[in-house]
């Protein structure tokens, strides 16, 4: 079974930075195609926020471009979420997903394909 685990959110002021964390055991070490990503949900919908190929290609939310870098350390099964210059906008629950193969629509990433989900983090920005 494969599960994401989450870590590293919290609140923090407008401007400052969080770096999050996401251990996908059994999954990024098999060799096999993947894609990994982070996903928000402030209200009812989940957005994503940034997705990586296990070949390091990333794709990003226009919201978050300039701001967030996702990557990823095989040694460690582990995927990051960088987070820079946040603002009360990016409030939310941060998910971390994996499943086959990253889900593109008009250079944006989606949720689909995401087979496997972690529980989230809380990330809180004030003003």
């Amino acid at each position: 079974q494969v599960t994401p685990v989450e870590s590293g959110g919290g609140s923090v002021q407008s401007g400052d930075s969080l770096r999050l964390s996401c251990v996908i055991r059994g999954y990024m070490s098999s060799g096999a195609t993947y894609c990994a990503g982070w996903f928000r949900q402030a209200g009812l919908g989940r957005e994503a926020v940034a997705v990586i190929k296990n070949d390091g290609t990333t794709t990003y939310a226009d919201s978050v471009k300039g701001r967030f870098t996702i990557s990823r350390a095989k040694f460690n099964n582990t995927v990051y979420l960088e987070m820079n210059n946040l603002t009360p906008v990016d409030t939310a629950v941060y998910y971390c997903a994996a499943g086959g193969g990253c889900a593109v629509v008009a250079g944006a990433p989606v949720r689909f394909g995401m087979y496997y989900w972690g529980k989230g983090t809380q990330v809180t920005i004030s003003s």
